[in-house]
């Protein structure tokens, strides 16, 4: 697992060795304990152990606070250590989960587990000469681990009493709870969502469904391929086909163009190597409907990462950026659901400063140069990280300052055009989304496919014009 450690103890040291000697047999001592920085929902440690006088690395996945995750969701981290074990038991790679915590502990709920070398950087996995020879076989490789993952015995296994049932319509449900929550008016986001409960999938059988197998969130070797499956916090039962559509997300593909399935591989291998375990078809229609759920779950989940910052519980400069990606996510459920053309925002030819000093946008070149030049230079680690995303958004300020007044106009244009009545971008915005949410705007409506198409774009033009959404959405790939 390659990830960046803390400094940060917040775990008794001395009470986890003594829990290890315990409980671990041949356990003889605790030679380090180092938290991952990597994680936001539960804590990670790696940890360095003497056993049976050879020196072992563990993980201990934890959470002080008790079950639940931060995300309010999933089965609970007890759970999730059952999850591992019927998990390997059933082929699908990943750790031998050594140890549960007890409450008689006191540490908390968790894990510990052996710890697995390899690489977790989706992005490292889907473009590094490092994993070349492997990337060919990785589709077909998931598309097996998920049809030995599917068909776990789930009562059998005991999962039927640990994990919730949620049918597709409960998920989009959830999740359009979410989005509603934020008072935040995305037009794309209520039409994806009515879209979704509109074209539900079929009821099948319901299965284990991991809800987060994606490339990230398992780990590969450069000879071996996928040798740990990880992040089991948002296992349910439901529908099987919701995995194989979540690992051809778009924003899972880290911006490689043309291979869908996590940016390495293609449809038909995965089809193929799921098809080799179960003995039953893939549904495509349905895969292609969790393809959507998956731009729009991570469109609102994008939203709720800047939410936490508004209301303070997270403080990091990458938060609100993170916000901002969430155009990306529209974009690609534009380009899924009504593709089409669209004119970009025209550029402005002025500045807001009247003054012969230096100009607005000049001010934030040379704040971003010196984030993105000098300060990422002289720190390391996640300061370094930051510095880059604080850069990053002075860069989509600056763009918003050339691109957002026709934009803006435009939008007000159409929006007033599609109502049938005069006002401002946001109100006529929020306007649109209580009609589509009321049902008084049909998803098919003159115009409003027009409004969509034009008005996402230039919010991604904004916010990142070189994510390869954006670039199909201009028909330029």
């Amino acid at each position: 697992m390659n990830s960046g450690f803390g400094l940060d103890m917040n775990i008794d040291r001395a009470k986890l060795e003594s829990v290890l000697g315990a409980r671990l047999p041949g356990f003889e001592a605790l030679l380090s304990c180092e938290r991952l920085t990597a994680g936001a929902s539960r804590e990670t440690y790696r940890l360095n152990a003497r056993i049976a006088g050879v020196e072992k690395q563990l993980a201990l996945r934890r959470s002080a606070t008790g079950e639940e995750s931060s995300l309010k969701q999933g089965p609970g981290l007890t759970a999730e250590a059952s999850l591992f074990r019927a998990a390997r038991a059933a082929g699908v790679p990943g750790p031998q989960v050594c140890l549960v915590l007890e409450a008689a502990d006191n540490l908390g709920a968790g894990f510990v587990m052996d710890w697995i070398d390899g690489e977790t950087l989706g992005a490292r996995i889907a473009r590094s000469d490092a994993f070349a020879a492997i990337r060919p076989k990785l589709a077909r490789q998931c598309g097996e681990i998920l049809g030995r993952l599917h068909s776990i015995d789930i009562a059998a296994s005991g999962l039927d009493k640990l994990l919730d049932v949620m049918t597709p319509e409960d998920c989009v449900r959830q999740t359009y709870a979410s989005y509603l929550a934020f008072n935040t008016a995305q037009p794309m986001i209520d039409f994806a969502a009515h879209w979704l409960l509109a074209n539900l999938p079929s009821d099948r059988p319901p299965a284990l469904v991991h809800s987060d197998f994606r490339n990230g969130n398992f780990i590969v070797r450069p000879d071996d391929g996928v040798v740990a499956v990880l992040d089991w916090e948002l296992a349910h039962i439901g529908d099987p086909m919701r995995d194989l559509g979540w690992i051809c997300t778009r924003s899972w593909r880290f911006g490689v163009r043309g291979k869908p399935v996590g940016g390495f591989g293609g449809y038909d291998d995965l089809f193929a190597g799921y098809e080799s375990v179960t003995g039953q078809p893939v549904d495509r229609e349905a895969v292609r409907f969790w393809e959507v759920f998956g731009s729009f779950w991570w469109a609102v989940g994008t939203l709720a990462m800047a939410q936490s910052w508004r209301d303070g519980s997270e403080t990091s400069v990458e938060r609100p950026a993170i916000g901002r990606r969430s155009s990306e996510c529209q974009i690609d459920c534009v380009n899924l659901l009504i593709p089409g053309p669209a004119t970009p925002p025209a550029e402005a030819r002025h500045d807001l400063s009247t003054s012969t000093l230096p100009r607005t946008a000049e001010l934030l070149t040379a704040v971003r140069d010196f984030l993105a030049r000098d300060l990422v230079a002289s720190v390391e680690g996640r300061n370094a990280f930051l510095a880059r995303v604080a850069a990053n958004s002075v860069d989509t300020v600056l763009r918003e300052l050339s691109l957002g007044a026709d934009a803006v106009a435009r939008e007000r244009l159409m929006l007033s055009q599609l109502l049938g009545e005069p006002g401002e971008a946001a109100a006529l915005r929020q306007r649109l989304c209580e009609q589509i949410r009321q049902g008084l705007m049909p998803l098919d409506a003159p115009g409003l496919h027009d409004y969509l198409r034009t008005s996402v774009l230039a919010q991604v033009l904004i916010d990142q014009p070189r994510y390869p959404g954006a670039i199909e959405a201009l028909g330029r790939v």
